[in-house]
């Protein structure tokens, strides 16, 4: 109980500052400097009007000095940021399971947001997300690093193969994420992967049936969410679904 309350609180603080990646990253800023600011006045944030989820409700989403509104973006992604740690925290019994999908969780966030904003999945997020999967997984789980690295270029490999036949549905940062994630996952990928393909044909097939075939093919939808749904997935129930996959279609 301690480790998921740990996490929860964690991931909320992490979460305010994947907030800052999501807002800063894309607009080439600097993650550091300057420090927390109203974008309207640009007043700096104090401390005390900084804590996650608690002081957006206590300003009633509303700047301090100015009066301008925050986003209910920012406590809904450090909420989400938490529950999705406890929820990784209490369903994985290893502390290496418990470090790789924790850690997955806190590099699919930004990398969703942005695509979902700007369609673009920086490298700033996949390259050290690769490296830091790479060294936690040897750290912890020395002997089980091979098939993370095989599912890592399996995983890029199979989206490489969609993006270059279907170059309008997908881009290299898709294929770098999709990698990422198989660093992360190992085996788990190969259901996150296709949660990530079943979803974006629904949602495509809903906007074909809503604006019909020519103006649906013609409506962009960013893939990275689909794919930080299928890690979601992967992180929760991706070994049990590989296992049941085993057993009644491999023996």
């Amino acid at each position: 109980m301690e480790a998921a309350t740990f996490a929860g609180v964690l991931g909320a603080i992490v979460g305010s500052f994947l907030n800052v990646v999501a807002y800063r990253l894309p607009r080439h800023e600097s993650l550091i400097t300057p420090a927390s600011h109203c974008p309207g006045c640009g007043t700096p944030v104090k401390p005390y009007d900084n804590i996650p989820i608690l002081s957006w409700l206590a300003l009633r989403g509303r700047c301090r000095s100015c009066g301008e509104p925050i986003s209910p973006r920012y406590p809904l992604v450090e909420g989400m940021t938490a529950a999705l740690c406890v929820g990784a925290v209490l369903v994985h019994d290893s502390a290496s399971a418990i470090a790789l999908n924790v850690l997955l969780i806190l590099f699919v966030v930004p990398a969703a947001l942005i695509d979902l904003e700007y369609r673009i999945i920086p490298n700033r997020i996949t390259a050290p997300g690769a490296f830091v999967a790479i060294a936690v997984g040897l750290a912890l789980d020395p002997a089980g690093e091979p098939g993370r690295l095989i599912a890592g270029a399996a995983a890029a490999g199979f989206l490489l193969l969609a993006a270059l036949a279907y170059p309008g549905g997908m881009g290299m940062g898709d294929v770098k994420l999709a990698g990422m994630m198989g660093l992360f996952l190992g085996a788990a990928v190969a259901p996150a992967i296709f949660v990530a393909l079943l979803a974006g044909v629904l949602v495509g097939a809903v906007i074909v049936a809503r604006k019909g075939a020519r103006e649906g093919r013609k409506t962009a939808v960013p893939f990275g969410p689909f794919l930080a749904l299928g890690a979601l997935v992967g992180v929760f129930a991706g070994q049990q679904l590989v296992d049941v996959y085993v057993k009644h279609f491999l023996h």
